[in-house]
């Protein structure tokens, strides 16, 4: 399984388990709560039947309070283990109690007269282990006007098989409940991979793209000033081992790399008289010179991923001590990024043959560098170039350090910035 595949997998089934964990108790009260709402709804319309039974088959012989009596007998033999029956002004026409409401019927709380027109019911566990439901009726004479005739409070102890049986209900669906988050995560967890293998695919062949285009920006660049290109291939890599030795990663390290590869791209715009001049340029050549940054922002800025190469194309001839351009920025204003370019850029520049020069030695190059530490360069970014510095002299002058061997360097650090993961 592949580490992003698995940290998906992780993550679902952290998912799962914290859906079961929080539905399972609620599928649990639910339950319970729905065959507690059945038991009542079942208490209350029988009991409402039978006391409309009573009012309805009137025995001459008997008193409304002895009708009342029988009622309540009737149903504390029956659903209820208490039953009380009031007049529609909240007095008590009667009570009747089995054994076990007389046991429970001291434990029971008190409660108001009764003043309500809506059943309902409460859950009353005592403290000897009883399940209780107290059950509130209003009763109402039958027809249209359905005029409220008195009151019916009702005490079921719920016996232990029913309370079994509730609980064990409320534990299956609690259970189903558990069962279904955890086989959802199951399920969904192989459409997930599909979608982020399909999204991170898609995600490369963007970044392939955008790659390709730096490239291309590159070699336009390079064939400008007429160079091979390998330059803008060592001084990226060498800009990136700087910067991993001071920490650099992610979107830092990436905008790095592309400013470094792009920090010429304003020189597209200067003409080639100046820009191909073999001989010095003048005071209003090299003010054209150097407008070639300002340029090269106008062409990064805002252009998506392109714009994280705008630190190091504004700032890569600024100077430590303030002296350099466009804006004469001074320490640690300078972007960092542009302060490990400027390290990058003069050492290969030193170390690199060109037209107009012939190459330095490896010694040659670190004592001018060491001599501008302090006015020219950071040194903080020396301090981490200098120990690894001959290492990378090394390693680009392998295999006769052309083109495709910087090229080969370079692709390295786009794998392990880019592509990771």
């Amino acid at each position: 399984m592949l580490p992003s595949h698995r940290q998906v997998a992780f993550r679902i089934a952290l998912v799962s388990l914290l859906l079961a964990v929080l539905a399972s108790p609620l599928a649990w009260l639910v339950a319970q709560e729905q065959a507690e709402e059945g038991i009542v709804a079942l208490a209350m319309e029988d009991s409402r039947r039978l006391v409309q039974h009573f009012a309805t088959q009137a025995q001459p012989r008997l008193s409304a309070g002895q009708q009342a009596e029988q009622a309540a007998r009737t149903l504390a033999g029956g659903l209820f283990d208490i039953a009380e029956l009031y007049d529609r002004q909240g007095v008590r026409l009667a009570e009747a109690m089995t054994a076990n409401g007389a046991r429970i019927e001291a434990q029971l709380p008190k409660h108001p007269q009764p003043d309500y027109h809506e059943p309902f019911y409460q859950r009353l566990p005592l403290a000897n282990g009883d399940w209780v439901l107290r059950v509130m009726t209003p009763l109402r004479e039958a027809g249209p006007a359905a005029t409220l005739t008195g009151y019916f409070e009702g005490v079921r102890i719920v016996p232990a098989w029913q309370r079994q049986h509730i609980l064990l209900s409320a534990l299956s669906a609690a259970a189903m409940v558990g069962l279904a988050s955890l086989l959802c995560g199951a399920v969904l967890y192989p459409v997930v991979v599909r979608l982020s293998t399909d999204n991170a695919d898609k995600a490369r062949q963007v970044l392939d793209a955008h790659l390709a285009m730096m490239k291309a920006l590159g070699r336009a660049i390079a064939q400008r000033d007429s160079d091979t290109g390998a330059h803008n291939y060592r001084v990226a890599w060498l800009a990136t081992r700087i910067a991993e030795r001071m920490g650099l990663s992610g979107g830092e390290m990436q905008a790095l790399i592309a400013g470094s590869f792009l920090h010429d791209i304003g020189k597209i715009g200067i003409p080639d008289a100046i820009l191909l001049k073999p001989g010095k340029l003048d005071d209003a050549e090299f003010a054209i010179m150097r407008s070639h940054v300002q340029q090269g922002e106008d062409i990064v800025s805002g252009m998506g991923w392109l714009h994280g190469a705008h630190a190091v194309v504004a700032g890569h001839h600024e100077k430590w001590n303030g002296s350099g351009y466009p804006r004469q920025l001074r320490g640690e204003a300078i972007p960092l990024a542009a302060r490990i370019f400027a390290v990058a850029d003069v050492f290969d520049a030193l170390c690199s043959q060109r037209p107009y020069k012939a190459a330095l030695g490896f010694d040659a190059a670190m004592a001018i560098l060491l001599r501008d530490t302090g006015s020219h360069f950071d040194p903080a970014v020396m301090a981490a170039f200098q120990p690894q510095a001959r290492a990378l002299f090394d390693t680009l002058a392998c295999d006769g350090g052309g083109e495709a061997h910087a090229e080969a360097l370079l692709e390295s650090c786009l794998r392990r910035y880019f592509f990771a993961g």
